[in-house]
């Protein structure tokens, strides 16, 4: 029976909870809430961590790394080589500039895209991992640092559209878990996923 490790990334701290760099550990909070899971602190692993029975019958381990972004690649290693998890099946959930606020991208390889965790990621633990990338651009207004950007907090405009867009986030993340990387790129990666989810 394999173990299915999905990582949410993002900063600790109160000064970056709502910020778009934190998505990934946003939608990870909300998959625990709604499965009734809590979260343990792990020194060991640099992490928070739970486990969710999934209803597929395979083990899923959801983690938050505790170190800062940069450094999220430390408890990725850490974990995949505690619990013997081969990067296939290694989930990096996590925010992503290039993608347009709502849409979901899912990739098993790439460059890490100016993101310093996934970076940090493949200087750690290597490429082949699958990455669900949540959408937090276009970057505006466009001669904005892109550090501001990212550690900047939602408009309450997109602040509404995540909110709308979590159970959407969650159905993917599900998709994808249970049913590889191929069908659910197939099914997720489309300009138009989010159409009908609009107000």
């Amino acid at each position: 029976m394999s173990i299915t490790l999905v990582l949410g990334l993002g900063n600790p701290g109160r000064e970056y909870a709502d910020t778009r760099h934190n998505l990934g550990w946003r939608v990870l909070d909300t998959l625990a809430t709604r499965e009734g899971l809590t979260w343990k602190a792990e020194p060991t692993f640099k992490a928070e961590i739970t486990r969710w029975d999934h209803p597929s019958g395979n083990p899923v381990l959801l983690a938050k790394p505790q170190t800062f972004m940069n450094e999220s690649g430390q408890a990725a290693r850490l974990l995949a080589s505690y619990f013997k998890v081969s990067n296939a099946h290694v989930v990096l959930v996590y925010d992503d500039l290039t993608i347009d606020l709502g849409l979901i991208k899912v990739s098993t390889r790439g460059t890490a895209g100016g993101h310093n965790g996934i970076a940090d990621v493949i200087a750690k633990l290597g490429d082949g991992f699958q990455r669900f990338r949540l959408g937090i651009g276009p970057k505006h207004p466009a001669q904005m640092d892109l550090k501001d950007f990212v550690l900047g907090k939602f408009t309450s405009e997109q602040r509404m559209q995540v909110e709308q867009q979590l159970k959407t986030y969650l159905s993917g993340l599900d998709l994808l878990i249970t049913s590889g990387s191929e069908q659910a790129m197939n099914l997720l990666n489309r300009r138009d996923q989010n159409e009908s989810h609009q107000p």
